[in-house]
């Protein structure tokens, strides 16, 4: 179970570590450019003699043990391969693995979130894995075409995906009832309604809006339902000051304008509020599920409603990679076995409340039941930061402030995120420089 206090740390390391991966690699050098992952012809097995893998990853919470659990039953049908995890924060992570790769000290395999991918290809640190995707017979027909190409970059596949994981809505099943709501909203109108109705039944503030993390990720999700691209159908220019954009920030202050949340939430404040039963809906990730369920609190999920004309959320994705290492073939072999198999069991993978990423293992009934069952129900919808390097820096230092500041009340919407796009198109042409793009 993950507590509240360490719920927040975990959040604020994730958004600290984009900002502190993308730092580090702006002065890096570009991929090595390498089209073939060593270690020869995969086939599946690895026969060779015992080796010790040095596996990194950032599953400190609540899907630390689900993961833990894979790499025991791993390594129980592969007696001459041994995992040792290698588990941190994920901010730290981000912070360690490119200098420990540098310097020979990196893992020998590990797991990273999608929007990191581009960044670490960038700078050399993780290699291609096209001639592996290719062994596994690993195509985009198992995946949604967001998840599988925002895995590329230049032309060449660097992750393996495990799972989806988007922003949910999360209400309060006994407050529905009380305010006589007997469905989720899925719309504007009905979201707003479903506000008015628990506001009439006593909530006085039924939703509250955070000033910062979580909700730079409604506001992508918002810019996408209003039909923008926040960041470019290419992905090398911001555009948070489209008629899109605007529309999303100015969603997010009538919520507080029109009394349905406090003024001033502090990041986890909304979640811990909804957890201990004070608000009735909340909007945050689907790594909650287990948690909630630990705190017996009468919930239920959905996917975030539609507020504007399309269908959209944003998500992330954890992806399996190789580092850049010294070339040991036996390392590299059992490594691969180590990521075909925890992508053929992802299954599992759905007890940490993640959707899996192939659509094989979706369909084999490991969600029935399960609270991400209706959001990956809408997994076609789900759209992803594209593929570029530093991407992370550029959100952290633009448009997570910006609407910070604009539901704070320090600048008006459209003013703060006409300098937020001004901001971003500075660094990311700065970053196009630096990675040679």
């Amino acid at each position: 179970m993950t507590t509240p206090n360490v719920s927040a740390r975990r959040r604020f390391a994730a958004i600290a570590a984009v900002g502190a991966a993308a730092a580090l690699v702006l002065s890096g050098c570009s991929a090595s450019g390498q089209a073939e992952t060593p270690g020869g012809e995969f086939t599946g097995e690895y026969t060779g003699p015992e080796v010790e893998l040095s596996y990194w990853n950032g599953f400190t919470g609540g899907d630390g043990p689900f993961m833990q659990q894979m790499v025991d039953e791993f390594m129980a049908e592969h007696d001459n391969i041994k995992i040792v995890s290698n588990t941190s924060q994920w901010s730290d992570f981000y912070q360690r693995l490119p200098a420990a790769v540098t310097a020979g000290e990196g893992p020998d395999v590990g797991v990273m979130h999608l929007d990191q991918l581009a960044t670490n290809a960038a700078r050399g640190v993780i290699l291609p894995l096209d001639d592996l995707a290719e062994s596994l017979e690993l195509t985009a027909d198992d995946f949604t075409e967001e998840v599988w190409d925002a895995g590329v970059y230049k032309e060449q596949r660097y992750g393996i995906p495990l799972d989806v994981h988007s922003l949910a809505m999360y209400y309060n099943t006994e407050h529905f009832a009380a305010a006589g709501i007997s469905e989720p909203p899925t719309d504007d109108a009905s979201f707003q309604e479903a506000l008015t109705k628990l506001q009439a039944a006593g909530y006085q503030t039924p939703f509250w809006m955070p000033a910062r993390w979580p909700s730079h990720l409604m506001n992508l999700s918002l810019q996408w339902q209003f039909g923008g691209e926040p960041y470019g159908e290419d992905g090398t220019e911001a555009q948070f000051d489209s008629e899109a954009g605007v529309n999303a920030i100015e969603w997010q202050t009538s919520i507080i304008e029109n009394g349905f949340s406090p003024e001033d939430v502090a990041v986890d404040s909304q979640y811990v509020a909804f957890k201990n039963g004070e608000t009735s809906i909340t909007w945050d990730g689907i790594w909650q599920i287990n948690d909630l369920n630990a705190s017996g609190l009468p919930y239920a999920a959905a996917p975030v409603p539609t507020i504007g004309e399309k269908e959209a959320v944003w998500a992330n994705s954890h992806h399996f990679f190789l580092p850049k290492t010294s070339g040991d073939e036996n390392k590299v072999n059992a490594a691969k076995v180590f990521i075909a198999w925890m992508s053929e069991h992802s299954g599992e993978w759905a007890g940490a409340g993640m959707i899996p990423a192939r659509e094989s293992v979706r369909s084999s009934g490991v969600l029935d039941g399960t609270a991400q069952a209706p959001i990956a129900e809408l997994i076609d919808t789900m759209r992803f930061l594209p593929s570029v390097p530093g991407i992370g820096t550029v959100q952290a230092e633009t448009l997570e402030v910006a609407v910070g500041d604009a539901v704070l009340g320090e600048s008006e919407p459209k003013e703060a995120m006409s300098t937020a796009t001004k901001r971003a198109n500075q660094l990311m042409e700065d970053n196009a420089a630096s990675f040679g793009n």
